[in-house]
């Protein structure tokens, strides 16, 4: 999913769109590209929407089976998922966070042939939507400010068929959020694994991405 305005990085992101920003000196959605491929991954489809044509002009060299599909309008992660138009089981990442090597990989292993997983973490997300309530190894409900573990959501998520079922129609209204396909299919019997990676890198903020290219300023 690399269709976001990137509206907390701005001004920066009315320039570059946000998954080509780096970190560590190399663009995010690249370095998510090579995991993806190491985790044995053989196809991919990159949804991009706000300043298209940096995203595919940046990625298309790549020597990955790769496909391109555009978002018209913001409508949310889930919307973008469904465009990709991917038959199950697959998996969902948001091509803005940069994993530490070698997770997406072990969660891609981890995940089986569950109904769905998603990666949970110890470290501070987006507190309107990030926070998940876990039991027994599951994902029991997303948007809990009152979860117990300070478990947060990590964006790469498997969806098995009994998950991917609930994408369409879209549930609820715009922007069509992805944790709101999974909560439905939860509360509809699905079992969701909660499969922990390490601690995750984001650009977030213009101080960001000052952050975590010159580490000496941190």
């Amino acid at each position: 999913m690399a269709a976001g305005l990137g509206e907390r990085l701005r001004p920066i992101t009315d320039r570059w769109a946000k998954p080509v920003l780096p970190i560590d000196g190399q663009p995010v959605i690249v370095t998510l590209l090579h995991e993806l491929a190491a985790a044995g991954i053989e196809r991919t489809v990159v949804v991009t929407g706000h300043l298209a044509e940096q995203v595919e002009a940046l990625v298309e060299p790549l020597p990955y089976d790769i496909r391109f599909v555009r978002q018209p309008q913001p409508l949310g992660s889930a919307d973008a998922v469904l465009r990709a138009g991917a038959a199950p089981p697959f998996l969902a990442l948001a091509a803005d966070t940069r994993f530490a090597h070698g997770d997406v990989a072990r969660f891609v292993a981890a995940a089986g042939n569950a109904d769905g997983a998603v990666a949970i973490r110890r470290q501070p997300g987006r507190p309107d939507h990030t926070r998940v309530s876990v039991r027994e190894g599951r994902i029991v409900s997303f948007k809990d400010g009152d979860a117990p573990g300070d478990w947060t959501a990590a964006p790469v998520m498997a969806l098995g068929a009994r998950v991917a079922a609930f994408l369409d129609p879209l549930p609820g209204k715009p922007p069509y959020e992805l944790v709101d396909v999974f909560q439905l299919a939860i509360d509809n019997g699905a079992a969701v694994s909660a499969i922990q990676v390490r601690r995750t890198r984001d650009i977030t903020s213009p101080v960001d991405l000052v952050r975590e290219n010159f580490p000496y300023l941190r």
